[in-house]
């Protein structure tokens, strides 16, 4: 796990919503957090489980899906595999810029900008939809540890604590929980 000193600063590459439940997400100037709900306009916005398949299995689970970051080295990860996907494409709602996400333990705050605080909750597990957008792109976001455990790296999911707007270019703040920290796992 990577170890990052309580507070650090890092920044938003982009923002990215859609209202309804596409795989790719159009990115905008800007978005807006809303407290427990997640970002609005966005069809994953409500404070139960809107992914379609988790909604079929307990419609009634709450909602740790509210907000989806991924850090666009993974684009460059991917772009050295043979994929090239622009920001919005794999349909997160903010794309990172300097930030180890898959590295920060469960409970860690991302203070955003002026107002926004987001709790990480879990990792995104990608499903098969991924290959529909491109073939193959999957076993891109999938890999393997040296225990061979399933290693996902389609981002992080998290839920708003505190609202307001995202931009471009504002900063990110890492608040690390107390230790002991829980290791990211799927949600």
């Amino acid at each position: 796990m990577t170890k990052y000193p309580t507070y650090q600063i890092r920044e938003v590459l982009s923002v990215s919503r859609s209202a309804s439940h596409t795989f790719s997400k159009q990115t905008v100037e800007a978005i807006k957090l809303i407290v427990g709900l997640g970002v609005e306009g966005d069809a994953h916005m409500g404070d139960t489980v809107k992914h379609r398949s988790r909604v079929a299995q307990n419609p009634n689970q709450p909602n740790l899906r509210q907000v989806h970051l991924i850090h666009t080295e993974l684009f460059d990860e991917l772009r050295d595999s043979g994929f090239h996907i622009e920001p919005g494409q794999m349909g997160e709602n903010i794309t990172t810029c300097g930030i180890d996400l898959l590295g920060l333990p469960t409970g860690t705050k991302l203070y955003i900008g002026e107002a926004v605080a987001i709790e990480i909750t879990g990792l995104r597990n990608p499903c098969n939809q991924i290959d529909n957008f491109k073939p193959g792109l999957l076993s891109g976001v999938l890999d393997r540890d040296e225990q061979g455990n399933l290693v996902r790296k389609a981002g992080v999911m998290g839920i708003v604590l505190s609202g307001g707007e995202v931009r471009i270019g504002d900063s990110i703040h890492v608040k690390l929980p107390t230790e002991p920290h829980r290791p990211l796992e799927r949600v």
